[in-house]
């Protein structure tokens, strides 16, 4: 919807406008390997078989000029030996350091959604992105720039590809000392259809590698095809957290 997309510019605009209002802490770069690993699951039987699987695993490289960074994740549940949802995503970024706060980038994302309207989702796109804050509590970072995307209709097949606008807002908040709020917010926008992609997560720290995470994600195509596809979807999830 063109709506959200406006709103997602909107959102940029005020969140730029208040960050710069602040005093910038002194950046603190880790170098090397970074990641985490996450896992949900429920299975119950009875008068009621289900059952729900939820994975994500995420590594960052981080050099001196440069930062790889991989995310996958895996979605799947069933009802009574139904399954009533399947979904794969993988996400690889390579970001080149211009500035403390500012780089280039470059992303490829993959979408495979089994019971969505596409399947799957193809976007490649480059652009520019900013640390817009980094303080020892609070981090915010906004990324813009262009692309091409290549969408497979899940019912006939169909193909279609159009070039796109990306706009992706990441804000990650220390709020208390073993509790951390995460929102992604991602805008993918072309002539044919919006893609909007909403994460906000509060991560519980059990110990210094461990923790329990409680998230919600918002997924809204402007545009789908005739069927039995919905526009949004809305997962809730608990998952315990691994970070190395």
């Amino acid at each position: 919807m063109r709506y959200l997309f406006n709103f997602a510019m909107t959102a940029m605009l005020l969140l730029t406008s208040s960050v710069y209002a602040q005093d910038d802490a002194d950046e603190e770069k880790e170098l090397g390997w970074s990641g985490s690993g996450e896992l949900g699951l429920v299975s119950t039987s009875g008068n009621t078989n289900s059952f729900a699987l939820n994975a994500k695993l995420g590594f960052v490289k981080t050099t001196e000029n440069w930062r790889h960074r991989f995310a996958g994740t895996a979605l799947a549940t069933s009802e009574d030996g139904i399954q009533d949802n399947e979904r794969y995503t993988a996400e690889v970024q390579s970001d080149r350091k211009l500035t403390e706060k500012s780089y280039l980038f470059g992303v490829y994302r993959y979408d495979a959604d089994k019971f969505g309207a596409y399947d799957p989702s193809q976007t490649a796109s480059i652009g520019y992105g900013r640390q817009l804050m980094k303080s020892e509590k609070h981090a915010l970072k906004a990324e813009v720039g262009g692309g091409y995307r290549k969408l497979k209709q899940r019912i006939d097949g169909a193909t279609s590809n159009e070039i796109i606008l990306r706009v992706m807002l990441d804000d990650s908040w220390q709020v208390f000392k073993t509790t951390t709020w995460t929102n992604r917010l991602l805008v993918e926008t072309g002539s044919e259809n919006t893609f909007l992609l909403f994460n906000t997560d509060a991560a519980i720290a059990l110990t210094d590698r461990f923790a329990v995470k409680i998230g919600f994600e918002v997924r809204n195509n402007s545009s789908v095809p005739p069927g039995d596809t919905e526009k949004t979807d809305t997962i809730t999830t608990v998952n315990l957290v691994y970070g190395f």
